[in-house]
């Protein structure tokens, strides 16, 4: 107990999790949407164990959304691996607060690691806020390293683009907040992935959250295949609901 109120105090959180099958793939091997799952669900984590509950934040009228996250997988986890996932805060920087994340088997090995930038929000007004407005408690900052390219702004470049179909979002894909849950995004670009891809595990992995989708919302899904990997992007009613790039 003395060491895990160390790591609260010293910026951290730090938990066990076993991958079930339900966390992957047809090969065993974690899909892209549940490791974007831990991203959100440990982000609370930690502020649950400091006390800032959603109610407490939503009572302050302070909340934060996810706005990009940066993966790299270094080994795939795989069905039965029991990972010691950590997360800290890494500071701020324009409207955006970072939080990083580390995911190591019981070895010690590193297998995933992700970078993720948030905005601060008003959940009445939906007004953004810069981090520097956030008065539940201080923003940390670390220098900790950590192999993972920083979260990006993704274009689509220049080129045809390819008819994915269409996705409507559905009551299963809503979070508590009755919008489509950050890591169902994953799942519905692997779904709509060209076949050749779908099977492949990516090195990096990139996403930017531009609109909400909630219930009855069609999302118009369009790919294209760059130089740097297959991009994919979800055209909402209410403009770009999604931009995401896949690295092979």
């Amino acid at each position: 107990m003395e060491d895990f109120k160390q790591r609260l105090y010293e910026n951290g959180y730090f938990r066990q999790e076993e991958l079930v099958f339900w966390d992957c793939d047809r090969n065993q091997r974690a899909r892209v949407a549940a490791l974007l799952s831990r991203l959100g669900a440990f982000a609370g984590y930690d502020y649950d164990a400091r006390g800032l509950t959603h109610e407490v934040l939503w009572a302050n009228r302070e909340v934060f959304l996810l706005s990009r996250a940066a993966l790299r997988v270094h080994d795939c986890p795989r069905a039965g691996d029991v990972l010691d996932i950590d997360t800290w805060e890494a500071g701020a920087k324009a409207a955006h607060m970072r939080r990083y994340y580390e995911m190591r088997d019981r070895g010690g090995r590193v297998r995933v690691s992700a970078k993720t930038d948030w905005i601060l929000v008003d959940p009445v007004t939906r007004k953004i806020m810069r981090p520097s407005a956030f008065t539940a408690k201080p923003l940390m900052s670390s220098d900790r390293p950590l192999d993972c390219p920083d979260p990006r702004k993704i274009a689509l470049p220049a080129g045809e683009r390819e008819d994915l179909g269409t996705r409507e979002i559905r009551w299963s894909d809503l979070d508590g907040n009755g919008h489509l849950f950050s890591g169902n995004y994953a799942d519905i670009i692997w779904d709509a992935l060209p076949e050749d891809l779908q099977p492949l595990v990516p090195r990096e992995f990139y996403i930017n959250y531009s609109r909400e989708a909630v219930l009855g919302d069609s999302l118009r899904l369009e790919g294209l295949r760059g130089d740097e990997g297959y991009f994919v992007e979800g055209l909402g009613p209410r403009g770009v609901c999604f931009t995401a790039l896949c690295v092979f």
